[in-house]
């Protein structure tokens, strides 16, 4: 950065350190909480090689995610290919190693903490997009089967406007969530500050987010360059599950009861298995 002037090099600095400022604000935005002016926010982007702030907007999403989804998806075949090995085996040893890294005492502790405050919460809010989104949705369901009132916070653009409207104060969020931030993520974030409700992030690849976050929960996809696989992230939900419902076992109980009744009454044959 020699050829940069003083002041390029501290907006410079700055790119580096809050990448997520970079890819969510506009110049003007980012020049205010950079404490400097948009045209030099502009002009540094251009002294490091880039046509304006739009190309180092791509070079900073490039750096945080990684290959594209067909690369990733074209190196797990490869390998799975070169190891001679199928499929199932494959997959199976990338489950077990994301699984067997929640066995630690650090991530039980964790685990204990994030039951606590999803339990003593007045609602609880899951949020995830896009497959994440799939899970969320299951785990509010799952949630509110045993008795928990939850929601999903799974919708994209402006449709997460009308559930982030219902989060009060006393609920808590179970995010699940991965770089790059993208707005969605900032927007709940924000509003889960404004009320001052807990976040528990589920992710591989976001760290703490500047403090922003009560819970950190690391839980691998696979390996970082591959195919993202989700079925260990599953797992601890469905550890949540059991755990939350350990929390008040009647109350888990009866409400599966409460369930298991209604479903018969729209459908008789119901009654004739079991509740799951």
């Amino acid at each position: 950065m020699g050829h940069l002037r003083p002041a390029e090099q501290r907006m410079a600095r700055f790119f580096v350190d809050q990448k997520s400022t970079v890819l969510l604000n506009s110049a003007a935005e980012i020049a205010e909480k950079a404490g400097t002016s948009d045209a030099t926010v502009v002009r540094t982007a251009r002294s490091l090689g880039f046509d304006g702030l739009a190309g180092l907007r791509e070079a900073i999403l490039s750096d945080i995610t990684g290959p594209a989804p067909a690369d990733r998806l074209a190196r797990t075949l490869q390998d799975v290919s070169a190891a001679s090995e199928s499929a199932l085996t494959h997959v199976l040893k990338e489950h077990y190693a994301s699984v067997n890294s929640m066995a630690s005492p650090e991530f039980g502790a964790a685990f204990e903490r994030t039951v606590d405050t999803l339990f003593t919460a007045r609602r609880r809010h899951v949020f995830g997009i896009g497959p994440s989104g799939c899970i969320a949705e299951y785990a509010a369901m799952q949630f509110n089967r045993i008795g928990l009132r939850s929601s999903s916070l799974s919708s994209s653009g402006i449709g997460l406007a009308d559930k982030l409207q219902e989060m009060e104060a006393g609920d808590a969020v179970l995010m699940l969530a991965y770089a790059p931030i993208y707005r969605e993520v900032s927007v709940a974030l924000d509003r889960a500050d404004e009320l001052g409700v807990p976040t528990i992030l589920i992710s591989d690849s976001l760290g703490t987010l500047d403090g922003r976050i009560a819970e950190l929960l690391p839980v691998a996809r696979g390996r970082a360059d591959h195919l993202a696989m989700h079925g260990a992230t599953l797992v601890l939900v469905e550890a949540m599950i059991v755990a939350l419902a350990s929390r008040d076992k009647s109350s888990a109980v009866d409400s599966l009861r409460t369930f298991g009744a209604l479903r018969g009454a729209l459908d008789k044959s119901w009654l004739k298995r079991r509740v799951r």
